[in-house]
């Protein structure tokens, strides 16, 4: 229990290092929000003049001074950053650059429950779907169908994510003649979602998702089938199960009771990351499919130079990571209680 509470207590130290470094590191990124602004006013004055010569599009002094004052970027570095922490609530309550009348949180919690549905998914999925099969492979080591479900796994891996999601658009999205029209183009729901009844509705995400998850779950096949393989295998040639079948045991009991409880251990480092489900969105998988979550969303700010989206994103996702990193200890323990975190 002391080992919990001292990595609950370290929580607070090692989230203000990691917003603090990101926070700085922004303060110097070029093009920011100050810098887009007054390539925003020249460029207005260079149209409204009808030439790029002459004084029109140059910025005063006391313009840059006014946009700096706006932004927050005329006071010193500590403040902005104890602002941001304090007053901000982590940049919450601060106004989006690129979308006005909107707050950080407001934008989050518009893409949260899309991005957390995408995540729990593929979350979900992958671990039913890869612990069975590296255990099947594990027992069925080097036959056929250990030897072509590893084909197929790291082929499924090797495939970039973009490329994949594009394949499955042309075969299943009806983007070529001929092909199957199966699923939609784009987007989270269709335009008349509003107007379907609950099941409809479910229905209609499901029919959404599928190609999206489709192409998150193949992403880590591979990880989690051979790790969980790789782990059953180095239990079974441990000598407690052969103590156990010695002593009559049979092999389905030293696997199911004694081998597979054990194998699971090196899986649980990723259970912790169930927290962070709702900001691991894709990237890449969103822009293909045009879906708007978490991951969408974070490049857009970076590529805006939003701020305050930006480190909300970050500051959430860093705090649930450490918790989550606690939540994985946790699930050590619970798996195996011979496990202690106790100093000798």
């Amino acid at each position: 229990m002391d080992y919990f509470i001292r990595r609950f207590l370290l929580i607070i130290p090692t989230f203000l290092g990691i917003t603090l470094l990101c926070f700085t590191i922004i303060q110097f990124v070029p093009g920011g929000p100050v810098e887009q602004a007054i390539m925003q006013m020249r460029s207005i004055g260079v149209s409204e003049s009808g030439r790029g010569t002459g004084t029109a599009g140059t910025i005063s002094t006391e313009q840059r001074k006014a946009i700096e004052v706006h932004f927050g970027f005329d006071k010193p570095f500590y403040q902005r950053y104890w602002r941001w922490l304090v007053t901000d609530r982590l940049g919450m309550r601060m106004e989006s650059y690129r979308f006005p009348n909107k707050t950080s949180w407001q934008l989050i919690r518009e893409r949260f429950r899309i991005s957390l549905i995408f995540g729990l998914t593929g979350f979900i999925l992958s671990y039913l779907v890869c612990i069975p099969l590296g255990i099947i492979k594990a027992l069925r080591h080097d036959r056929a169908f250990d030897i072509v479900s590893s084909v197929v796994v790291f082929v499924g891996y090797a495939i970039p994510p973009f490329a994949f999601g594009m394949v499955l658009k042309m075969l299943f999205s009806g983007t070529v003649d001929g092909l199957w029209d199966l699923f939609p183009l784009s987007g989270f729901t269709s335009d008349y979602y509003g107007q379907l009844s609950l099941f409809g509705k479910a229905k209609d995400i499901v029919h959404h998702m599928f190609l999206p998850v489709l192409c998150y779950v193949v992403g880590n096949f591979a990880v989690l089938t051979l790790l969980m393989k790789n782990s059953l295998l180095e239990q079974i040639s441990q000598d407690y199960i052969r103590t156990v079948l010695a002593k009559g045991g049979s092999f389905q009991r030293a696997i199911w009771w004694h081998a597979l409880r054990n194998s699971l251990i090196p899986i649980a480092t990723g259970f912790g990351s169930i927290l962070t489900v709702m900001f691991a969105g894709s990237v890449i998988i969103e822009q293909v499919f045009e879906i708007p979550g978490m991951g969408r969303l974070s490049l857009e700010a970076i590529v805006g130079r939003d701020y305050p989206v930006f480190m909300g994103i970050l500051s959430l996702t860093a705090l649930l990571g450490l918790v989550g990193n606690i939540l994985s200890d946790f699930l050590y323990v619970l798996i195996d209680p011979r496990i202690s975190f106790q100093k000798e």
